[in-house]
């Protein structure tokens, strides 16, 4: 089984906009890998570097931000493309939760798949919550999705998170291949009695 994810502490990296789309995570020019190991160092490569390769002063340049695995975001993020690469990009510049106003479904889905909750919380909250991580970059952020309450500073913020989604994550349920492969001999056992088809 995998990990059950029911609390997730850590800090927030504040990325303000909308319509953040997925060739903005990853630039399509770094999706030729054959698989998704090593996609966390292309992360945001445009939104970071100048064409010459020289750093942009950007937040996500900060030191301040640096190991930070909380990303709060605007409306609207993962759109564009429904490329499994951009979450696997986030997950492996160390992303382990996203905070947002809405989500492309497809991205949001892909995001559940790999174990990285995509919460959703209302405008103000999206707000004191940017503004938190933006004036102390060092502020603990604590998600529980057994409660769907986050701690932040010293308040409570509830948040939204499709049940289907939150009991697999909760349950460990979360990795489809995984379970599959953890239940290949009951498969290959199932397939036996199953007619066979000729086409």
């Amino acid at each position: 089984m995998n990990e059950r994810i029911i609390e997730i502490t850590g800090k927030a990296i504040p990325l303000r906009g909308d319509d953040i789309d997925t060739d903005r995570i990853i630039p399509a020019r770094f999706m030729k890998c054959l698989t998704f190991d090593g996609l966390g160092q292309f992360a945001f490569y445009d939104v970071k570097y100048e064409e010459n390769g020289e750093e942009k002063r950007h937040i996500l340049n900060s030191p301040d931000y640096q190991g930070h695995s909380i990303l709060v975001s605007g409306r609207n993020f993962g759109c564009g493309s429904s490329r499994e690469h951009a979450p696997w990009a986030l997950k492996g510049m160390g992303v382990r939760c996203i905070i947002a106003r809405s989500y492309a479904e497809i991205f949001a889905n892909n995001c559940s798949s790999l174990g990285i909750p995509a919460l959703i919380v209302d405008e103000a909250s999206a707000g004191e919550l940017m503004k938190m991580a933006e004036d102390d970059p060092l502020v603990e952020f604590r998600v529980n999705l057994n409660s769907k309450k986050l701690h932040a500073g010293n308040r409570f913020y509830a948040f939204d998170l499709p049940e289907n989604y939150r009991i697999a994550l909760v349950e460990g349920r979360w990795d489809t291949t995984s379970m599959l492969m953890e239940n290949l001999e009951d498969i290959k056992l199932k397939n036996q009695f199953l007619p066979s088809f000729k086409g």
